[in-house]
């Protein structure tokens, strides 16, 4: 033990010494803190600051300001449609999707017993480690986090009822609303779920002031899932009739069964079908809402960070596990590989790194874990396959990926190089290529055109090579016997 923490405390110096931390900022004697702000189904483009749509969200977008944005952020895929429980089971075991899926049930006997597992290589380097919210992962959050300091463990989603489902009608009044507290969801306790856990970390950080040790704190937030509740003075901040309606806007995505998204997956039961632009802006309206509600804890957590004396010692990243349709393409739910289901907002701040610079290199979300191993001076063991951030972010490297894979369950597969995006629906055998440049709403499936047949077999050959590299055994040879 005495010889790996004298390992450790090398690999950070020599970290610090890369970084060229200004004096003060943090003692080599110190190491740094790590604060990850974790959403759930928060689409990439739903920070002010980083899309300009119109939304509030003040407290993002001065994190923003002060961090390296990683603008082209995606989760690699899901096994069900849960796609959380895959995002998160890759998050903290550092395995990409189907070697995840492989290890989820042997998390107790592979992982936990090793201290494998992300929150307890930080604890084996000397870190504090406290967990708020949601976990969703095949274990217990107490077998990972210091037991003291595991606070209101949530579900996957907070409880709902049947009203909340096939709304708005057509005619009459909504027998749903968000602001309704005795239909329970956010409101159970009687506090709404993400003050509560703006309120964990607050108290946490009273805590840590008073202590030297470094810590590992995973703020995990529920909202913006569904129930999309928030309070009255949130709600009215989105007048439905200003909500714009995407220009992806469709009654019904034609593909929607083949793909896994049919109207009896539960996320797609949210509004009627076909789909109205008014139901499509009231949901957006409301999505909106409980995001800018979240907004204001963020802002809570990033406050009582300064007011603890450890924020120039701390590294922050803000994301989310996936994002969400929301009425684009038809769809509600995340179960898809259009990027506003597989792109997240990702940004990180802290010592040495750059404030308000963007990085367009791809990545994955899950590349925070590697990134906060090599921030902390941990071991990153050869288990571990998704890449850390901080060449990108130093300069040394260009990018990590040559290219990005996705997969949803057997039903749909995607790989993305530069600009170009090849999905592919194997149940129908169907193709679709879209050019990310000059068509960002994936609206116009070029697959079929001459002019684009030799792109879509070099990507169909990339994404088989991607099948290899990341334990996906689905044979494409049947439903697309040409490769393509």
């Amino acid at each position: 033990m005495k010889r790996q923490q004298t390992h450790s405390r090398f690999v950070r110096l020599l970290a610090f010494a890369l970084f060229g931390i200004a004096a003060g900022a943090a003692e080599a004697s110190s190491p740094p803190n790590i604060l990850l702000i974790f959403t759930d189904d928060q689409a990439y483009d739903t920070v002010h600051a980083l899309s300009g749509i119109k939304i509030e969200t003040p407290n993002l977008d001065r994190l923003a300001r002060r961090s390296t944005t990683f603008s082209r952020a995606y989760n690699m895929g899901a096994w069900h449609g849960a796609v959380c429980v895959a995002s998160r089971t890759m998050l903290n075991t550092g395995r990409f999707l189907w070697y995840a899926h492989q290890d989820e049930s042997r998390l107790g006997s592979k992982y936990i017993a090793a201290n494998r597992l992300w929150p307890q290589q930080l604890s084996q380097a000397g870190y504090q480690t406290f967990f708020t919210g949601k976990w969703h992962v095949k274990c217990k959050p107490d077998q990972v986090f210091q037991t003291q300091q595991v606070h209101h463990v949530r579900p996957g989603m907070p409880g709902t009822v049947e009203k909340s489902y096939d709304r708005p009608p057509a005619e009459g009044e909504d027998p749903w609303s968000p602001y309704d507290r005795s239909l329970g969801g956010y409101w159970q306790g009687g506090r709404h779920w993400s003050e509560v856990v703006a309120d964990d970390a607050e108290n946490y950080f009273r805590d840590a002031a008073q202590s030297d040790d470094p810590f590992f704190m995973y703020v995990a937030f529920n909202a913006p899932h569904d129930p999309r509740q928030s309070p009255k003075e949130f709600v009215d901040r989105y007048p439905v009739d200003q909500v714009s309606v995407p220009k992806s806007f469709l009654p019904e995505y034609p593909f929607n069964q083949a793909m896994g998204a049919g109207r009896t997956l539960r996320d797609e039961r949210l509004a009627p079908f076909p789909r109205t632009k008014h139901a499509v802006q009231t949901h957006l309206a409301e999505y909106y809402a409980i995001i800018t509600h979240l907004d204001v804890q963020v802002g809570r957590i990033l406050d009582a960070l300064q007011q603890s004396g450890r924020a120039d010692n701390t590294y922050v990243f803000f994301t989310s596990d996936h994002g969400l349709a929301c009425g684009r393409h038809g769809l509600l739910g995340k179960q898809s590989m259009f990027d506003h289901s597989v792109r997240v907002p990702l940004m990180l701040s802290g010592p040495g790194i750059p404030a308000g610079k963007t990085i367009d290199a791809p990545v994955y979300l899950q590349d925070i874990m590697p990134t906060s191993l090599e921030l902390a001076g941990a071991e990153i063991s050869d288990q571990v396959q998704f890449r850390s951030l901080l060449p990108l972010v130093r300069g040394e490297r260009k990018t990590s990926y040559d290219a990005i894979y996705g997969a949803y369950m057997n039903r749909q597969r995607m790989v993305t190089v530069g600009h170009w995006k090849l999905i592919l629906y194997p149940t129908i055998g169907k193709v679709l290529l879209f050019d990310l440049k000059n068509d960002s709403e994936e609206m116009h499936n070029l697959a079929d055109r001459p002019e684009h047949q030799e792109r879509v077999g070099r990507l169909f050959v990339e994404l088989r090579n991607l099948q290899q590299a990341t334990g996906d055994t689905l044979d494409l040879s049947e439903s697309f016997p040409e490769g393509k």
